[in-house]
C-alpha cells in the first residue's frame, strides 16, 4: 500500500477525533495548551494502537477469509464511512469543563474503534501494520492538537462537513480496493 493511500486513510480515521477536538476547543474560553496536548496524545495513541489490534485479529482470521478478503475490506471501510456520514448529521458542539484523564480516555477509545476495523482490513490485504499505525497516530495527534486550537478560535463551522467528507473518503478507498482486485 503506497504512502499516499495510508495518509488518506489516516486523515479519514482522524476526522471524528478532530471533530471531538474542535468541540473540546469550543468549550474553552481561551486555548489550553496542556489539555490540547493531552487530548492529542491520547487520541493519537489510541488511533495508532487500534489498527495494530485489528491487524493482529485479522492475521488469525486470514486463512478463513482469504477468498473474500477484498470484499471484507470493502464492506468494513464502507460501513465505517457510512457511519461517519450518518454521524456527521448529528454532531453538535457540547459545552464541557471535564478535562479528566478518564473522560479523555473514553473519548479516545470511542473515536478510535473505526481504526480497529481498518486494521482488520489491512490484515486482509496483507499490508504490514507498523508504518500505517505510526502515520495514523501521528496524523491524529497533529489534527487533534490543531482541532482544539481551531475550536477555541473559530467555533464548530467545519466539524460536520469534515466528518462527512472523511466518510466519503473511506468509502472511496473501499471501492478502490475492490476495483483493483477485480482488475487483477
Amino acid at each position: 500500500m503506497n504512502f499516499g493511500l495510508v495518509l488518506l486513510i489516516a486523515v479519514g480515521l482522524s476526522m471524528d477525533a478532530f471533530a471531538v477536538s474542535v468541540t473540546e476547543g469550543l468549550s474553552m474560553k481561551c486555548f489550553d495548551r496542556p489539555h490540547a496536548f493531552r487530548l492529542a496524545v491520547f487520541f493519537g495513541a489510541f488511533q495508532a494502537a487500534m489498527p495494530i489490534l485489528g491487524w493482529l485479529a485479522g492475521v488469525k482470521l486470514t486463512s478463513f477469509l482469504q477468498n473474500i478478503d477484498h470484499w471484507a475490506a470493502f464492506a468494513i471501510l464502507t460501513a465505517i464511512g457510512a457511519k461517519m456520514i450518518w454521524e456527521s448529521r448529528k454532531l453538535k458542539g457540547q459545552e464541557t469543563c471535564d478535562k479528566s484523564l478518564g473522560r479523555v480516555s473514553m473519548l479516545a477509545l470511542a473515536t478510535s474503534l473505526d481504526a480497529l476495523a481498518v486494521g482488520l482490513s489491512l490484515s486482509f490485504l496483507k499490508v504490514e501494520i507498523i508504518t500505517p499505525a505510526i502515520v495514523i497516530g501521528g496524523v491524529t495527534f497533529l489534527l487533534c492538537f490543531a482541532g482544539v486550537y481551531i475550536g477555541s478560535r473559530t467555533g464548530h463551522f467545519f466539524e460536520n462537513r469534515l466528518e462527512y467528507a472523511a466518510g466519503l473518503l473511506l468509502i472511496a478507498i473501499g471501492l478502490k480496493i475492490v476495483f483493483d482486485h477485480l482488475r487483477a
